[in-house]
């Protein structure tokens, strides 16, 4: 039975787009039941400015108070040097660091050209070795941005080949706006685990399109065995038009166990958690399996009269 290893985002990338703040400690709860579920990583939230995503500003408070569980990756999402440092006060298992393959996404999201990133994410890596703590580096609108079209192949291998040079442990390919297709995602990922097979490789998809699902199995069927998803099918990207939600966790697991592969997901324990996350937003989540509930559930037959 194929592994298949679920990372989960919800805490950063699902919370970042609410406007009303959640609790620290209804947060640090979510996580400890989460660490609970089986996942292989949870990014757990982000040290960027709390001035640029409010949401956030208690991430070193997060990070010190969760319930660490052996077999589970914490890792945050870092946007500079200044975030590294913060980051490696409260210990981190690894750094999540983000550029768009996109010019005009990146000055959009990050407010900067993808050069500058480039040398600011060099300073994190090199911080991130010394400090001998793993990095990823999710590359944002990889398949398509929907301010400059569809991405080239080409220039997304351009970025791929930068970081794989600067020694970083895995690399994200992510669809953020959900332009991708499952013949695309296989070309891509064919080119990109054929040039670099060492590399740990995580697809990052949202449903914006309806394609998350077959989008992943997709990635599957060519050899990606990492997913990010957002429980609840919680977030989107605030910077891009029309973007909605990341790919469902409890979905993408309930399929992946329906057809056979081990997610080594509780899935009964995440439909619980995500019930909490649909109380804590005040509001109900893009997730079906919630509403419906697994396949093998059974009603009782109601009689008209």
């Amino acid at each position: 039975m194929q592994r298949l290893y679920i990372q989960e985002v919800v805490t950063r990338d699902g919370f970042q787009a609410e406007s009303n703040f959640i609790p620290t400690e209804d947060k640090v709860q979510l996580l400890n039941r989460l660490s609970r579920a089986g996942y292989a990583k949870i990014e757990v939230t982000s040290f960027t400015s709390p001035k640029a995503i409010p949401m956030l500003a208690d991430a070193e408070e997060v990070m010190s108070k969760i319930e660490r569980v052996p077999g589970v990756e914490y890792t945050v999402l870092i946007p500079n040097l200044k975030g590294a440092e913060r980051a490696l006060r409260v210990g981190v298992d690894e750094f999540n660091l983000v550029m768009s393959v996109s010019e005009t996404h990146n000055q959009s999201n990050l407010r900067m050209t993808r050069a500058d990133s480039v040398t600011a994410l060099g300073d994190v890596i090199r911080l991130a070795h010394d400090a001998k703590v793993a990095v990823n580096v999710s590359l944002s609108t990889s398949f398509g941005c929907p301010m400059s079209g569809m991405t080239p192949l080409s220039e997304l291998m351009h970025w791929i080949d930068h970081f794989a040079n600067e020694g970083v442990r895995g690399i994200s390919i992510c669809d953020t706006t959900g332009m991708a297709n499952p013949q695309h995602v296989k070309e891509v990922c064919e080119q990109a685990q054929s040039k670099y097979p060492a590399m740990e490789w995580t697809l990052h998809f949202h449903n914006t399109r309806g394609m998350g699902l077959a989008n992943a199995l997709a990635a599957v069927e060519v050899g990606i065995n990492r997913f990010d998803s957002s429980l609840g099918g919680l977030g989107g990207c605030p910077y891009a038009p029309g973007a909605t939600g990341n790919v469902c966790t409890e979905e993408l697991v309930h399929m992946f166990d329906l057809m056979g592969y081990n997610t080594n997901i509780n899935l009964d324990l995440l439909l619980e958690c995500s019930a909490q996350l649909r109380d804590l937003v005040g509001r109900a989540l893009p997730s079906q399996l919630l509403l419906a509930g697994k396949v093998d559930r059974i009603y009782e037959t109601v009689c008209q009269s």
